[in-house]
């Protein structure tokens, strides 16, 4: 007898269920084919409308993979620009649902106890009933300079809060501050997913985050610092969220977060040889402009295509990368590029104070603007320089005004209509 066959007959294959599902623009899920058994069904809907995201996280995901997909035939500036892409409301998944798959296997997506969702195939419909998709056969190094080409690929969300959550190993959670009703559930259970399900798994995590070896104490109580956000107009997947919770996304800050080993004492995962914290684990603003608080490194990027920084600031194995990702997303070198970059990023910092300038046809010319790069994008390959921050500006390439400043420049002052 094979060895397949023989598992079977023992019960310990896998029963695997096809199925083929619908979902709606707001996460309503139709099953349009799948198992008899209405447990099961409820299963698979479950999973889906658990896992996938709706409402604006789909509008997100969808512009995200079209333009991956090359399909934009223009360079991406501001918010509008993305929105003006249209999203279709329908979607169709085929896949199996998973019952006894044996522990370790990674499948797609969790689906009750001892089942996982396998995705096959994904399309999208703007009338219901012609199906479309994108093709997965390009280069991914092709599509990620696609998406990187596009500034408003590092656009992020608005932002909706940070909470920290009190999680003790036996389950009990305390949030502060308190969140709004609908986001109470999603963030306790993106609490646990992060610290673990089981106990073996809050052990895990909790070494990992520590990089330590696994025969180290373990907690009673952790606590972690998160930032929920509105999804961005394009997902980048070097930031990417740690979970999707309809249009709500979850950033969990490990360097804000600590961890108790006697329900008294709390030790930092972000810097062990700090001084341990007390009972009542400091202020929570504190702890949140700590999570704000990013080492950077000034980089200027010039009109003509030079890139600058002080010397011994960049690694040498990254300056060829790091230069090659800012090119590309500010368009330096390409005075048409530049211009659009430049205009767009004076007409977004001005925005309240001389709404104006995105109606001038002809701007001064920016000469350079000054970046600040977060360290840590530095030498991390998987996480370019595409999250620097605007800081400065020059319009001769010898004065220099702070894009933050409250005063609009002389240079742009001069441009407003008289009315």
């Amino acid at each position: 007898m094979g060895e397949a066959k023989r598992r079977k007959q023992l019960g310990l294959m896998p029963t695997v269920h096809s199925f083929e599902a619908q979902m709606d623009a707001d996460g309503n899920v139709t099953l349009t084919h799948g198992p008899e058994e209405p447990a099961l069904r409820e299963r698979i809907e479950a999973a889906l409308e658990a896992s996938q995201p709706s409402g604006a996280g789909w509008d997100s995901a969808y512009r995200t993979a079209y333009v991956m997909a090359g399909r934009s035939e223009r360079r991406l500036q501001t918010v509008e620009d993305v929105q003006a892409i249209p999203v279709p409301p329908y979607r169709r998944f085929t896949g199996d649902l998973v019952l006894g798959q044996a522990s370790g296997t990674d499948l797609n997506i969790p689906a009750g106890e001892g089942g996982s969702l396998r995705l096959r195939e994904q399309l999208h419909s703007f009338d219901g009933s012609r199906w479309g998709g994108f093709s997965t056969n390009r280069d991914p190094q092709e599509v990620l300079r696609d998406l990187l080409s596009h500034p408003a690929a590092r656009l992020r969300g608005e932002e909706l809060g940070a909470f920290r959550v009190e999680h003790w190993q036996e389950g009990r959670m305390d949030i502060e501050p308190e969140p709004p009703e609908e986001l109470l559930e999603p963030i306790e259970a993106v609490t646990r997913e992060w610290h673990g399900e089981t106990p073996e798994e809050w052990a895990q995590t909790h070494h990992d985050l520590l990089e330590e070896g696994d025969d180290g104490p373990v907690p009673v109580a952790r606590r972690l610092l998160l930032e929920l956000r509105r999804p961005a107009p394009l997902q980048s997947p070097l930031n990417p969220a740690f979970a999707i919770v309809g249009d709500v996304e979850f950033y969990p800050d490990p360097d804000g977060s600590s961890y108790t080993l006697d329900g008294e004492t709390w030790l930092p995962y972000g810097d062990p040889d700090a001084a341990p914290e007390g009972g009542d684990g400091g202020d929570l603003s504190e702890l949140i402009s700590q999570m704000l608080d990013v080492q950077t490194v000034p980089v200027t990027v010039w009109a003509d295509g030079r890139v600058e920084w002080e010397e011994g600031s960049v690694p040498d194995e990254h300056a060829q990368r790091l230069r090659s990702e800012l090119l590309a997303a500010t368009g330096a070198g390409d005075p048409q590029e530049w211009a659009e970059w430049t205009r767009a990023l004076l007409a977004e910092t001005f925005a309240d104070e001389a709404p104006y300038l995105a109606e001038v046809p002809n701007l001064p010319a920016v000469q350079a603007v000054r970046l600040d790069i977060p360290t840590d994008a530095l030498t991390d390959p998987d996480d370019p320089a595409q999250y620097f921050m605007e800081s400065e500006f020059t319009l001769d390439g010898e004065h220099w005004h702070d894009l933050y400043g409250e005063e609009v420049p002389e240079e742009l002052e001069r441009l407003r209509p008289s009315n």
